[in-house]
């Protein structure tokens, strides 16, 4: 037969007998939250650390928002300093061709045949022996542009001819 095995009672507190099975007797009995047992469940609700989702949801965001502060400033300071690596790139692409342009005519006007070359065309000058022309026009000769028809003429007078003619 089975023995009926004794617990040492707790000092001062009787324990009452239990009898049935664990299965009824849970059925008939209603769940009673302890103080122990209502702090799991609240644990079990609230999440981690014992903070409600909200309070979690609203603690991400302040990471979040602190990393993107973190991270946006180097970042700007990057994209300015590439703008600006850019355009000094750019400023001494152009200073290097300048530069070379001016060393070929600084080689170009080392010659002294190109230097005679220019006072003759630049200047007028004439070597000893030389007779130097000058060639002037009569003073009626059409040597510029040709005048402008409209020249007195408002531009109104002007953009409704233009207009009713057809463009020229």
């Amino acid at each position: 037969m089975v023995e009926e095995r004794k617990r040492p009672e707790r000092a001062g507190t009787p324990r009452p007998r239990r009898s049935g099975t664990v299965a009824a007797r849970r059925r008939g009995r209603e769940p009673q939250l302890t103080r122990a047992r209502s702090r799991r469940v609240v644990a079990a609700t609230t999440g981690l650390l014992g903070v409600s989702s909200t309070r979690r949801a609203a603690l991400l965001a302040i990471v979040v928002c602190a990393l993107a502060l973190t991270v946006a400033v180097p970042l700007r300071n990057y994209a300015a300093q590439r703008q600006e690596l850019a355009a000094v790139s750019e400023q001494q692409r152009v200073l290097a061709a300048e530069v070379e342009a001016l060393t070929r005519q600084r080689t170009r006007l080392s010659d002294p045949a190109e230097v005679a070359a220019q006072a003759r065309s630049r200047l007028g000058y004439a070597l000893p022996g030389e007779v130097p022309y000058v060639v002037q026009l009569p003073s009626g000769a059409d040597v510029g542009p040709a005048p402008d028809p409209n020249a007195g003429v408002p531009w109104y007078r002007t953009l409704w001819r233009e207009v009713a003619e057809g463009a020229p």
